[in-house]
């Protein structure tokens, strides 16, 4: 694919709302339709952003030959269903976060796009942020030698009533799959995919987790996090990341950061900046940035969000759901879907 890369946005909520402000500033980028379950919306939402193309159902969206890659901004519990109508439609994907509701969902979408040839990459913004990046090679080249223990929180406050999205189990409600993945997924970027998954949690009456911690283990490294998540708490946001030699600390936000702090023995705290860093792109734009260079390049994985890492990390959601008791009525009878742990 050479020249503009054209995008097609399914859904209008807020986050749709966010990923098109920034994607319209992306140089090579255009926004040529968006879709919704009414017209409505879609006509409202490509008044406000200037798109040339509004259709009222997800079908007459993937059937546009002018859109290259499709954003599926929906809520998670229509992930599968959305990701692969775009698929099947011969659309290259970026997928919202969580990936899907489950591990046997994310697994056929998966196999779908490798079936079909298509790029798909979940929407895991922070494994593109330049920040981030360049911790994880610090980590990796052994700045602060091996990897001793991760910690990172993501709480807020609403107050969310029963009638919200994030209190119904058929949405896939709940602290985990909306904040939680955050956590997991750092902890995922550092360490790969634990072999031991301990949960504990307060669910709401119906039956999904407004607060939750998680201790995860990994036995080859000798190494384990302590993560947590929640729709009732406002926690600090933050990370930090202990090893044999030093440590790194990332600040509230630490899942789209601006800066983090090293500190080693013997040595003065070494802060990384963005502006020393990022070149100049903001928020959503390095996934942005990382989907057309892939599609330029006639990839349809992304090295930085790779797929294996997405249907790990889908695994480990799966298993802290099991040990705190959350199930979704899409997961249907037994297990999630591939859980390992």
């Amino acid at each position: 694919m050479d020249g503009t890369v054209r995008w097609g946005v399914l859904a209008t909520g807020g986050i749709a709302a966010t990923f098109t402000e920034d994607l319209r500033s992306l140089p090579g980028a255009e926004v040529v339709a968006v879709a919704s379950r009414t017209e409505a919306s879609a006509a409202a939402f490509a008044q406000r952003f200037g798109i040339p193309r509004a259709y009222g159902s997800w079908a007459d969206l993937v059937a546009d030959d002018e859109v290259d890659v499709v954003y599926v901004a929906t809520p998670h519990s229509a992930h599968r269903e959305a990701a692969a109508l775009c698929l099947e439609a011969g659309k290259h994907v970026l997928c919202e976060k969580a990936f899907t509701l489950n591990a046997r969902e994310a697994d056929e979408l998966v196999k779908l796009a490798r079936d079909r040839g298509l790029f798909l990459m979940e929407a895991m913004w922070t494994y593109c942020n330049p920040v981030v990046r360049r911790m994880t090679e610090l980590v990796r080249d052994g700045a602060i030698g091996e990897v001793r223990t991760v910690q990172a929180d993501f709480g807020i406050t609403g107050p969310f009533g029963p009638e919200h999205r994030l209190r119904d189990p058929a949405l896939g409600g709940g602290a985990l799959l909306d904040l939680g993945v955050y956590p997991v997924a750092f902890a995922h970027l550092l360490l790969g995919e634990p072999d031991r998954v301990q949960a504990d949690a307060l669910l709401s009456p119906e039956g999904v987790d407004l607060n939750t911690t998680m201790l995860l283990g990994w036995s080859d490294a000798g190494a384990s996090a302590l993560l947590s998540c929640s729709i009732v708490a406002d926690t600090p946001r933050t990370a930090s990341i202990t090893g044999t030699k030093g440590r790194i600390d990332l600040p509230h936000g630490f899942f789209d950061p601006e800066r983090f702090v090293l500190h080693r023995a013997g040595h003065d705290p070494q802060e990384f900046t963005a502006q020393a860093i990022d070149g100049g792109l903001r928020g959503m734009q390095f996934e942005q940035a990382e989907v057309a260079r892939a599609l330029r390049a006639g990839e349809t994985e992304s090295p930085l969000v790779p797929l294996d890492g997405s249907l790990a990390v889908m695994r480990t959601l799966d298993a802290v759901r099991e040990r705190i008791g959350v199930r979704y009525p899409a997961d249907g009878p037994g297990r999630q879907g591939l859980t390992r742990v």
